[in-house]
């Protein structure tokens, strides 16, 4: 599910072939406790507070634990912490450790005990390597920000301290009513001091042995483009809550999408994600007619982005120079960007995935989900509406819930590229203009998505006007351009897919990753955080820079901080800087994990659905019918336990 998680274009298939198993009853007698399935990225990295990846996060999730964890119904619950207190003014937080849980190593041998040093240690550690997760905490924690660039050389200035060896305690620099779900994201996870200066380098490196684990699983094995191998850690902490032995992850490539579905016909898969354009889907809908269930979207948004300042032409279909700076011009045009949103069907894209029936179910509008937060007894998704319109009537009746097409109108995308055509040509830029769409050749349906794409945009903007040059590639050259590009130089290409998937509740853990001197996503538009600043002051990104400010500095009245907040995606839905295509989840499978047995949350890394703590195998298929009744019971016993959660926050206010 989410994290601070950089999804790129990949992590749309790695997500998606994963069917939600969220949470509920029982499981049935003669349920078994392996988990068979597939995996689609290897990780670069396990080291968990230093990456802010979602093919690192993945893994992690079931090896080490933190100070909180999520319940079924997404609420936040005791972790490695058994307890927990807030300061009147908001600024404390001090968690107190279980007794006798311990680290072990890869082969389950005890290692040591889990104290609060080791979160002492785990931030130092992703502080001085300078972790791609620091803007989840920098601002947040006292003094941290002050480390991180050198101003102080003593990390005991920072505000994280083991009060004694089952006492930890945060001072923050301003109250946070949403810290805690910090607290399941990676960056704050403990690591063992002594085992980190005997790893040295290969602390978290992709193998079994590189880490120490506190958590539900042992690493059994890793094999790159081939397998990834759970198994329960018998010593753990809260054993009775893993009900799942073994787990076994099988590489998939996205070549051949009648393979999941095949296996799981075979009894060699325990879940299988459909595709209702596939060749055997008719077929498949007869046998599992009685099956077939939709997942429910989660809180990941995935968008098209321009690079606006390409240095790297490696894979490209232009010919010419000049074709090069009529792009870049292009792209650095609003009217430009919106005739491309507005030329997009949504719609098409979307049955690519899911086919005609489900063609809408997993769309999204908004990079904030519009029901991600409240705002008073508005959703955040129906304020931005209001404040889009101030940008100009092609904003008119737009609405922007998900799971339908907000934006495809093909008068409107006319109309919006008429206005960049006449002042493009004004500076002398040849057209057509030709956007290079990078996308992995072995996913079948990624790459149908991409044909998707440029067909709504070439057949309503015309093809003299606009090309689509889609670049197939390898998997590795797709990542190396995308994901996994260090630098804004070396992202090579004029549009992407990526996505990011939230860290924490709050709309500024979409919204400032693209925050002209620190966002995390930033890159995306060719741009390195702090630098190319004439560029971006071009693109308007310190004005929106000022909406986020003045929405973050609203300390204490949510409210006004997420109005705020929806200020700052209107202005970002109007720029096109990121054009929304759709989320996670929404998508028809077949499954034999317990409906709503496992941990839930839209925020952190402890509710993904990659987590298998707490998840149960049931003997037989789920059935559409019992998908439903338990999801009816699960929303209803969720809205009652979440008031709870709320009102039982005032106990631990000290």
């Amino acid at each position: 599910m989410k994290s601070v998680k950089s999804l790129a274009a990949m992590g749309m298939t790695l997500a998606s072939v994963f069917l939600l198993a969220a949470c509920g009853k029982s499981s049935p007698s003669g349920a078994n406790t392996t988990y068979s399935y597939v995996y689609s990225y290897d990780p670069d990295t396990l080291d968990y507070t230093v990456s802010n990846r979602a093919v690192t996060s993945d893994v992690i999730v079931n090896l080490i634990d933190g100070l909180l964890e999520n319940d079924k119904y997404g609420n936040f619950i005791p972790s490695l912490a058994e307890d927990w207190t807030v300061s009147k003014d908001g600024l404390t937080y001090t968690y107190k450790l279980r007794k006798g849980v311990k680290w072990y190593t890869h082969e389950g041998d005890e290692y040591a005990e889990v104290k609060a040093q080791d979160f002492v240690t785990g931030l130092k550690h992703a502080a001085d390597n300078q972790s791609a997760a620091l803007p989840i905490v920098q601002t947040s924690i006292k003094g941290l920000d002050a480390y991180v660039r050198g101003e102080s050389k003593d990390f005991s200035t920072v505000g994280v301290k083991a009060v004694d060896d089952y006492t930890v305690e945060y001072t923050l620099n301003q109250p946070e009513s949403y810290w805690n779900s910090k607290t399941t994201m990676g960056i704050l996870f403990p690591i063992n001091e002594d085992f980190l200066k005997s790893t040295g380098k290969e602390f978290g490196t992709v193998k079994p042995s590189s880490l120490l684990y506190n958590g539900a699983y042992l690493l059994k094995s890793y094999t790159s483009k081939s397998s990834i191998e759970y198994k329960k850690n018998e010593n753990y902490w809260d054993k009775d809550n893993v009900k799942i032995t073994d787990v076994k992850l099988t590489f998939y490539d996205g070549s051949d999408q009648e393979a999941l579905v095949r296996n799981f016909t075979d009894g060699a898969y325990t879940t299988a994600r459909l595709y209702p354009n596939s060749s055997s889907y008719a077929s498949v809908q007869k046998q599992y007619k009685d099956n077939i269930v939709y997942s429910p979207q989660d809180a990941t948004s995935f968008y098209y982005a321009f690079n606006h300042n390409r240095k790297a032409y490696n894979f490209t279909s232009k010919t010419t120079d000049a074709q090069k700076a009529a792009t870049t011009a292009a792209v650095q045009n609003k009217d430009f960007r919106q005739a491309i949103n507005f030329a997009f069907d949504r719609t098409s894209y979307g049955a690519q995935q899911n086919g005609e029936d489900g063609a809408t179910k997993t769309l999204r509008n908004l990079l904030v989900p519009p029901t991600f937060v409240q705002v008073g007894d508005k959703t955040f998704g129906s304020v931005v509406e209001s404040d889009l319109v101030s940008y100009g009537d092609e904003w008119k009746d737009v609405k922007l819930d998900d799971a339908q097409d907000a934006f495809y109108n093909a008068d409107k995308a006319k109309a919006e590229f008429a206005k960049a055509k006449e002042a493009l040509q004004a500076q002398g830029v040849e057209f057509p203009i030709h956007l290079d769409l990078p996308v992995n050749q072995t996913s079948t349906l990624l790459v149908q998505q991409a044909n998707s794409f440029k067909q709504s945009v070439e057949s309503t903007l015309g093809k003299e006007n606009v090309v689509i040059d889609v670049q197939q590639m390898s998997d590795d050259n797709m990542n190396n351009i995308t994901y996994f590009a260090a630098t804004a130089a070396q992202k090579d290409y004029d549009i992407t897919l990526s996505g990011w998937a939230p860290d924490f509740q709050d709309p500024s853990t979409y919204l400032e990753i693209f925050d002209p001197d620190s966002g995390a996503m930033l890159r995306d538009f060719g741009l390195e955080p702090g630098e190319n600043k004439e560029l971006a002051e071009k693109l308007g990104l310190y004005e929106f820079q000022k909406l986020n400010k003045a929405a973050s500095e609203e300390k204490q009245d949510t409210v006004a901080r997420y109005t705020k907040y929806a200020a700052a995606q209107a202005w970002l839905t109007d720029s096109s800087l990121v054009i929304t295509t759709q989320s996670n989840g929404g998508n028809p499978g077949v499954r034999k994990t317990v409906p709503f047995s496992k941990a839930y949350s839209l925020v952190g890394i402890k509710g993904d659905a990659y987590v298998f703590k707490y998840m149960e195998i049931q003997k037989d298929i789920v059935t559409t019918k019992e998908y439903e009744v338990a999801e009816k019971k699960w929303t209803e016993e969720k809205e009652k336990s979440n008031a709870e959660a709320q009102e039982d926050l005032k106990n631990h206010v000290k």
